[in-house]
């Protein structure tokens, strides 16, 4: 069977965490992207192909041209492929098809920019200097981008998601059904950070600080009760953060090696945004680490109240306070918190791949 793996962009995040065991799965197969940095083409042993927009002449606005990646995606030629697997979260998914060619779509989210986020968006595009620019075209493009989206998610011939949470809303935005895959986590080298040995103290979040993941709820919470909180990361919200942050939070930009100190030493981990999944909660419990998380999206998957970490029921920096002040570490064995992460392995998620490609097969 010859494949072809299409993708949105090749950056960095959990979504390429996706492209990159599925590139294991077939190491043959091309990986179709519109932009590629360097060291994810030598992750990816030098299998991406991308096209005009790769050498696009202003990198800076790369971004606002969602037309321009959904017109080459939806043209390539993918005829010779009896398989094209997209992972996408934007307009990878805009492929077509031909012949007796299938097409497996894992989503990642319906297109935020266009359905759940586009108010978000709009408030807070995070372009900077860029932005008044970024909120016109939002405006003025979001009608037939919506349109665009939705007729060409109504082309693969199966949907996967990556959370229930997911499954939901590519029910609701576009009328379709899928089967739930969660994405691949590297959680044996997590795991190995998990010992009873160590002693924990103060909470941690980690993660590029944009307005929609919700670090000012953490800084908020934890600079009112007084409670160490470290903030790993940067982002275009970290000079708001730290104005809002007390003495008892601290701001750190961390190595890979550093990274995984603070998630093996810390009492838990803060989950404050509404993600689909949420690949570094559950890196984080691989270490043994409880999470409290806002409760909704794909935490809702992986939390169990009292087992594994606490929810807080309003995305508010008082909801969030009232769980912190009851929350005693203590009560959370580190050992059975990291074992409840293996359904989220990277074998299970090429077993379940797998499990589909052979039924697909067979119909």
């Amino acid at each position: 069977m010859k494949v072809a793996i299409v993708h949105d962009w090749m950056i960095g995040g959990g979504a390429e965490k996706v492209v990159l065991e599925l590139h294991r799965m077939f190491p043959e197969a091309p990986i179709y992207t519109s932009y590629c940095t360097d060291e994810w083409r030598k992750k990816l042993d030098g299998k991406a192909v991308t096209g005009y927009l790769q050498n696009w002449p202003f990198p800076a606005l790369r971004k606002f041209v969602p037309f321009l990646r959904g017109w080459w995606f939806s043209h390539l030629n993918l005829k010779d492929y009896d398989l094209v697997i997209s992972s996408s979260g934007a307009e990878a998914k805009f492929i077509k098809v031909q012949g007796n060619t299938k097409h497996i779509a894992y989503i990642h989210a319906p297109t935020h920019y266009y359905w759940s986020r586009y108010d978000e968006y709009l408030k807070h595009p995070g372009f900077g200097l860029f932005d008044p620019l970024a909120r016109l075209g939002l405006k003025i493009l979001v009608g037939p981008m919506r349109r665009w989206d939705f007729k060409a998610a109504q082309r693969p011939d199966y949907l996967i998601a990556n959370s229930n949470y997911t499954k939901q809303q590519i029910k609701k935005y576009y009328g379709r059904d899928s089967v739930v895959i969660h994405p691949p986590v590297d959680i044996d080298r997590f795991k190995l950070l998990n010992k009873s040995s160590i002693i924990r103290s103060g909470f941690l979040i980690v993660g590029r600080q944009t307005p929609y993941k919700r670090f000012d709820l953490a800084v908020a919470a934890c600079t009112k009760l007084n409670l160490p909180l470290t903030v790993v990361g940067n982002g275009p919200d970290h000079k708001k953060l730290r104005r809002l942050a007390g003495p008892s939070v601290k701001f750190v930009q961390a190595t890979d090696k550093e990274l995984m100190g603070y998630f093996a030493t810390a009492e838990a981990f803060i989950f404050p945004g509404l993600d689909d999944f949420g690949i570094v909660a559950v890196e984080a419990m691989a270490c043994g680490t409880p999470v409290i998380a806002y409760k909704a999206g794909g935490a809702l998957d992986y939390i169990i109240p009292g087992k594994t970490g606490e929810f807080f029921e309003n995305q508010t920096a008082e909801s969030l306070a009232k769980v912190l002040e009851k929350f005693d570490s203590t009560k959370f064995d580190s050992d059975k918190v990291s074992q409840t992460t293996a359904i989220f392995s990277a074998d299970n998620f090429r077993t379940q791949i797998k499990s589909v490609l052979h039924a697909f097969n067979a119909k």
